[in-house]
């Protein structure tokens, strides 16, 4: 049986997730942000934690655990131990475990923090990436550098398709109105940012959103991409090139 996955809005544009196996009973969260929507959530369905997920250091992933974590399973970077809540398992790139009965792989995601990690269910096609790749968008560069996030996102890319992008904030009407500013005339951005516009108007979240819409319309995956680089007049740069400068367009947007 598939596990069931819940979007819990969070703050003012957070997003934390719980993932849920009904056989085990195990439920897991993904970032703590706030506690009261998540424990909401919880009580809602009758569930209990019996896992947290980490994915960087930041205060509005994390704020919430110490009221959250009970008994619950705390697992994050081992790498960011030293600024993170106590873990139970600290974890490093490369490594796997098992999380409501599904294997779990963790993936370094260096560029908005070192020591920032992903979390991918390859069974469920869930990737959880906070504030790595976003949707049309990716985390601001407050550490690591522009050639580490090309790195990182070009690891995520390579997932499969299918793949459930889970990220944590609620920021793709900007990043679409950012997209469209590099390509005006692109009608896969086009598309997508009349469709988040509905998403929003009606009150609807933007997140998760598929690998394959995200490699079609997000400019920071497409670094590589001869039309991207025409478009912004940089055919022949080397592809961290072009990240480096949309990221910064992106910073000045």
């Amino acid at each position: 049986m598939p596990v069931e996955l819940i979007t819990v809005p969070c703050l003012n544009d957070n997003y934390a997730f719980l993932i849920h196996d009904a056989a085990s009973g195990q439920t897991a969260l993904v970032d703590a942000p706030e506690s009261a929507p998540i424990q909401t959530a919880l009580d809602a369905r009758g569930w209990t934690l019996t896992d947290i997920l980490i994915t960087h250091h930041h205060d509005d992933h994390v704020q919430a655990l110490p009221a959250l974590r009970g008994t619950a399973r705390v697992i994050g970077a081992k790498a960011d131990a030293h600024r993170l809540p106590d873990l139970d398992l600290a974890v490093a790139g490369g490594d796997s475990f098992t999380v409501c009965g599904l294997q779990t792989d963790v993936i370094e995601v260096y560029g908005h923090t070192i020591g920032h990690i992903a979390f991918h269910m390859a069974a469920e096609n869930l990737l959880f990436t906070a504030d790595s790749l976003m949707a049309m968008g990716c985390g601001r560069l407050f550490e690591g550098t522009p050639a580490q996030m090309w790195d990182s996102l070009q690891r995520l890319r390579a997932l499969p398709a299918d793949t459930v992008v889970c990220s944590g904030h609620e920021y793709t009407t900007v990043n679409a109105a950012f997209a469209l500013s590099l390509e005006p005339d692109n009608s896969a951005i086009i598309s997508r940012a009349a469709a988040t516009r509905t998403a929003r108007e009606n009150g609807l979240a933007t997140v998760p959103s598929p690998l394959s819409l995200e490699r079609e319309t997000n400019p920071f995956l497409r670094a590589d991409d001869p039309v991207l680089a025409k478009a912004i007049d940089m055919a022949g740069a080397q592809p961290a090139d072009i990240f480096t400068e949309i990221r910064a367009r992106r910073d000045r947007f």
